[in-house]
């Protein structure tokens, strides 16, 4: 820490913007306590900024269509009816955009002082943020959030993650699905009722290990009675790309496929 720098004094400081970080930080607010919050990237996290909220803007149209096909025949012909993937994105923003000015005008509103920049460590106490220094004199929060593993694949930096798949401006004709977690499958789901092709690689021989084993089947079932191919104990090598288009190498029950 250099002397010459601007220090600014804080009971406490969260670094994170999401949810956890802002229930912390509403409640020692509450209590008397002067908070200080940083984020790099736009104040709002995951949640409401690229996972819950955005993905449920995506399912709700998903379901419409879903709906609309299952009463085919009773009264609802659903023959036409299409998800505009390029709309559907532009409306999604209607609700993330404007969310970080509204959050933090909602912090400044409760006494939170908002930085956005890159938080450093320079001691112990002591957090750099764009050349100012903050002091937490009684605690400092790490409610930072996680990022997708470096997959330890050939081509690796082919792989789109989960954010950028909720901002895609426009749906690729056919899309393949690295591991076979919820987030895949509601992706999943999504992507074939807006009409892609849609392929999930999992190497293992049941996906969703975690979650119940009859409900699990349930769910793959129905995901491939949809259209999308499930491919199980799918080990996902490399990734190559020719042109515009990509060719996945995986090893399945020990042979190679493609």
């Amino acid at each position: 820490m250099e002397v010459s720098q601007m220090i600014e004094t804080f009971d406490l400081v969260v670094i994170g913007s999401g949810t956890a970080a802002q229930a912390v930080a509403s409640r020692c607010r509450k209590a008397g306590w002067t908070v200080a919050m940083i984020d790099k990237r736009p104040f709002g996290g995951t949640c409401a900024l690229r996972g819950c909220d955005p993905k449920k803007v995506l399912v709700g149209a998903a379901a419409a269509v879903d709906a609309a096909r299952l009463l085919s025949g009773k009264g609802v012909r659903p023959e036409s009816l299409a998800i505009d993937w390029t709309e559907l994105i532009r409306f999604k923003r209607t609700f993330t955009d404007p969310h970080p000015e509204h959050l933090k005008a909602k912090l400044a509103g409760e006494g939170i002082v908002a930085f956005q920049n890159t938080a450093r460590f320079v001691g112990p106490a002591h957090i750099d943020v764009g050349g100012t220094v903050l002091n937490a004199t009684r605690a400092i929060v790490i409610a930072a959030g996680a990022r997708p593993a470096d997959l330890p694949i050939g081509g690796r930096e082919h792989v789109a993650t989960s954010d950028q798949f909720l901002d895609l401006p426009s749906l690729p004709a056919s899309i393949a699905f690295v591991g076979g977690g919820y987030i895949s499958f509601e992706f999943a789901h999504v992507a074939a009722r807006a009409g892609a092709r849609v392929t999930i690689l999992h190497r293992d021989d049941r996906p969703l290990a975690e979650f119940d084993p009859g409900l699990v089947e349930r769910l793959v079932a129905r995901t491939r009675a949809l259209g999308v191919d499930v491919r199980l104990n799918t080990d996902v090598r490399a990734i190559q790309a020719n042109d515009d288009q990509y060719r996945i190498v995986a090893d399945a029950r020990g042979s190679s496929s493609v």
